[in-house]
Order: structure tokens, then C-alpha cells, then sequence
């Protein structure tokens, strides 16, 4: 881990620069654990520069630094007049920082607690604002990524459990320009761009601490280096219509390959993608697309109680795809055909040219209280499949329900419960059920299947740019049911975990 000294010297730099400008069985756990917690993990679908959660802000400034401080939406306000500044040329400038504070305290490898922190420095330009240049948006952020991660080092799951936590360093995240047509109706995004900022995401599913609420399962271990999200991104094109004002259409192809490596070598800090200079465009291609149907949205003015779906409360559905060109390892077979698991083989997996995925998903509100106050319950559910052959996981589901503004007198609060569940591809599988056939492990190997957890958590507004979470997740068979290196006869026990999170917006 960076030192604190260490840590801040890079951000400064990254701040100055922002505003400037058997074996194989060993071998798929490690890399799916490095994959979705140190070297692949995510915060989620919404932009994390952006708090999830609306609460009324005054930023009215009074004469000191600390009138107003309770109401306004920054912990800093207009930073010295610095804001207001940047405004006259079109200019906003966003700084948050996230901290999770998470600890094991049943089952998994080892008992313990861990800290993991981000903070996030986004510089967007309005070129109309700046020059006259009509419907241009210009995006540039850097990320500093700090701590360890607890399922990492304490849980060896699938599903981890902190969104923020990943391999620490400070790098450019997205740098992209944008222009839109006809009123908004039409744009293109250009440059390079993390997908969890615009495809597969869900609104509510970002009130959750577990990573897989932000970016699923399925590619955070079946693509390489887990694809281009949080906390990496890739070079690529995203194109969005809305032909009807109910009916969005996105569509992108991207490089599919952050680090440039193979696929056991994908480490968020290999080469210059430590700090985020990966340009490169020599690996496959990942094309995406996704189809959203809004319903009963206010901006629409169709809301009402009468025949509409839902009663007239506001959803949205969306269905997609994505395509990959790249060769990715066979989960049982060797270059020779033989199973990975025989005493025979080469060690070497065969390579399957292509990759898939479909999806789908919806947010959904089922109550509100409407004009009588601000208390709501909405719904979300993701489902997501891939090949069995190629992927470690063929399939994952999230969902779950939030209740938002119930305490009274605390209207931007959010309860929310929910869970999610990874199901192990047959493939994979069947290398556990070979691996014991040909007896070439020292003890017989379980058979993983799925991993599922479930996540309560209370996000409470303390201040519009304060919010402070307790959170708590139990994971039902860790890893799909994998041993415990401590002792290799016996799976890993279920987890409970407890910890918060702290977000800050300054």
C-alpha cells in the first residue's frame, strides 16, 4: 500500500495535470479473485463523482467559510470564489472522496478488517459556455485509489464486497469529449471512457456497498482485466439516440483489453495502465449495445394514477448485449484436448476465439407517496449470461428493493435490501469433477456451483455533501464452494461482514 506522503504527492500531480488538461484450479481462483477485488472491482453503474442520493442543498454563501456549511451542497462551497471562476468559462469542477471501512467476522480464511478509500477529481467544459462551440461537453477525471481489500485478503469470494476497493494507485480514469445533435436527441462520445458510466447500469442498485450492484458478475471475470470500468477505461466510440422521447438506443465498440496482457496477466497496474496512459488499440474489440424503454417519466409529463403501468410510477427497462473478438482460455480443455486435469496435460488452456454476453434489466418505483411527501419503495432486478465453456461464470442475477424517505423526519435517507447470486459455469465444474477423477490434487476437490449474499444497508444524509452508511452482507458459499487454503479438505464457511462507508463531496 502507498504511504499517506506517497499518496498525496501523486494526487497533487494528477490534480495539476486533470485541471491542465491441479494448477489450473490455482490458477482460475487467484485470477478471479485479482479480477473482481484487487484488479477488478467496481463502484457501480452511476458516475461516482455524483451522489446517488437527492437531497435539497442551499448553496447560498454567507461571509465565513462555515455559514451555510450545513446546507450547501460542497463541504467547500465555492472554494474561494474558485467555482464561479471556472463557471464564467463553462468550467465545473467535482471532488468527492468515498471510504469504506469493512470487517469479516464468521467464516472465510481469516478474521480481520480492512480499509479502502477513493477519491475521485472530475473537470467538465461546456464549449458552448467556453467558445461557442454548441453542444460540446468535454470530460476529463482522475481516480486515487487507497487501502486493501477485505474480500481479497479475508474472504476469497466472488461477489466482493467493497465497490471502491481496488489496486492502489493514483491514475487518469476518463478522458472524452462528447457532442450531441438535434436538441440532445442525438450524441457521440469519443476517447477513453469506462462502460459502467453508461451501459448495464442501474439507478438503484447504486445505493449498495457489494461490487457486483455496479458492475456485474459476469464481466468482472469472464473479460479481460474485468473490461473497461471502474477503475480502468478504454479508448472506444458510444453513440445514443432517443428516436422516441420514451426509447433510448446506445451503441459503442471499445478496446476490450485495459492492460494490453494476456488474460492471466490483466493486472490494473501492469505497465503505464498504472497510471492510466494505456492508449494502446492491439487487442480485441468489445462492442456493446443497449436498448432502454423509460416509462411514466415526469420529463415526459405522463405521470398519473390511472390505467398507465404501474399505477403511473416512473421505470425504465433496458436489454443489451455485448460481443468480444479476443480468444479467451477453455475452463476444462488443454491445447491437445485433454482435460486440464489429467496428469498428461499440457498446462496450457485452449483458447476459444469470441466471447458474449446478454442482459437485462429494470428500475422500477412501486409506491410513492406522491405529493403528499417524499416516501417511495423501488425495485431493481439485473440478469446477465455468458458461454460456459470460455467463462468461469455463466451467469449472475442482482436485485433487490429500496425504501426511500420512510423515517420520519429524514427525508433523503434509503434503506435498501438486496442480494445477488453467481453461478459457476458447468465447465468449470467439470475441471473440479476431473481434478478428482485423475486424483492429481493431494485432497479430493469440492465441486463449486454458486455464490450468493445479501447486503442490508442504511444510507443516511447527514448533510447534503455528508453521507454516512452502515452496511452488512452475508455470503452463502464463497467462491462457488471453493477449498479453504488453510485447510484444503474443507470449503470456505459462509461470511458475515460488517462495516460502513463515508462519502464526502467537497
Amino acid at each position: 500500500m502507498l504511504s499517506r506522503h506517497g499518496n498525496s504527492a501523486r494526487l497533487a500531480l494528477l490534480l495539476a495535470g486533470t485541471a491542465l488538461g491441479g494448477c489450473w484450479s490455482n490458477y482460475v481462483l487467484a485470477a478471479a479473485a485479482d479480477r473482481v477485488d484487487a484488479d477488478r472491482v467496481d463502484v457501480g453503474p452511476i458516475d461516482i463523482t455524483q451522489s446517488p442520493a437527492t437531497a435539497p442543498a442551499d448553496d447560498t454563501e454567507g461571509p465565513g467559510f462555515f455559514t451555510g456549511i450545513l446546507k450547501r451542497s460542497n463541504l467547500l462551497g465555492d472554494m474561494g470564489g474558485l467555482r464561479p471562476l471556472l463557471g464564467q468559462y463553462g468550467i465545473t469542477l467535482i471532488l468527492t472522496d468515498t471510504s469504506d471501512v469493512l470487517g469479516n467476522i464468521s467464516g472465510g480464511i481469516d478474521k480481520g478488517a480492512t480499509y479502502s478509500a477513493l477519491t475521485t477529481l472530475t473537470l467538465q467544459m461546456d464549449t458552448q459556455k467556453a467558445f461557442g462551440w454548441e453542444g460540446g461537453l468535454v470530460n476529463v477525471s482522475g481516480l486515487q485509489i487507497r487501502g486493501r481489500s477485505l474480500s481479497q485478503y479475508y474472504l476469497t469470494n466472488l461477489q466482493t464486497v467493497s465497490g471502491i476497493a481496488a489496486a492502489p494507485t493514483t491514475r487518469l480514469w476518463e478522458a472524452w469529449y462528447q457532442q450531441s445533435f438535434l436538441d440532445g436527441q442525438y450524441d457521440v462520445k469519443m476517447g477513453m471512457q469506462s462502460l459502467d458510466q453508461d451501459f448495464i447500469a442501474s439507478k438503484e442498485s447504486a445505493f449498495y456497498l457489494n461490487t457486483m450492484m455496479g458492475w456485474p458478475m459476469v464481466p468482472s471475470v469472464d473479460l479481460y482485466a474485468g473490461g473497461p470500468a471502474y477503475p480502468l477505461s478504454s479508448l472506444g466510440v458510444r453513440f445514443k439516440a432517443k428516436p422516441t422521447g420514451d426509447i433510448t438506443v446506445l451503441g459503442g465498440v471499445f478496446q476490450d483489453n485495459p492492460p494490453g496482457g494476456p488474460f492471466n496477466n490483466d493486472s490494473q497496474l501492469r505497465g503505464s495502465t498504472r497510471w492510466g496512459g494505456n492508449f494502446n488499440l492491439r487487442t480485441g474489440a468489445l462492442f456493446i449495445a443497449e436498448v432502454q424503454y423509460a416509462v411514466n417519466q415526469p420529463s415526459n409529463g405522463d405521470m398519473d394514477t390511472g390505467g398507465s403501468p404501474w399505477n403511473g410510477l416512473p421505470g425504465v427497462y433496458k436489454l443489451g448485449a455485448w460481443f468480444d473478438t479476443a480468444s479467451f482460455p477453455n475452463q476444462v480443455s488443454d491445447t491437445m484436448g485433454m482435460s486440464l486435469a489429467s496428469p498428461n496435460t499440457t498446462g496450457m488452456p485452449r483458447m476459444n476465439q469470441y466471447n458474449a454476453s446478454l442482459y437485462g434489466l429494470f428500475d422500477q418505483t412501486a409506491w410513492s407517496a406522491g405529493s403528499d411527501g417524499p416516501q417511495s419503495i423501488a425495485v431493481f432486478a439485473r440478469a446477465m449470461g455468458a458461454p460456459n465453456d470460455r467463462n468461469l461464470v455463466s451467469f449472475s442475477v442482482n436485485a433487490g428493493v429500496n425504501f426511500h424517505g420512510m423515517v420520519p423526519g429524514r427525508d433523503a435517507d434509503t434503506l435498501a435490501v438486496g442480494g445477488g447470486l453467481a453461478q459457476l459455469s458447468s465447465a468449470a465444474r467439470a475441471f473440479n469433477r476431473d481434478t478428482n477423477f485423475y486424483g492429481t490434487a493431494p485432497f479430493a476437490t469440492p465441486t463449486r456451483n454458486v455464490e450468493q449474499f445479501i447486503e442490508i444497508t442504511y444510507q443516511i444524509q447527514v448533510t447534503p455533501w455528508l453521507q454516512i452508511q452502515p452496511d452488512f452482507q452475508y455470503i452463502f458459499n464463497p467462491g462457488g464452494g471453493i477449498p479453504n487454503s488453510n485447510n484444503p479438505e474443507l470449503r470456505v464457511k459462509n461470511e458475515a461482514v460488517f462495516g460502513a462507508r463515508t462519502g464526502i463531496t467537497f
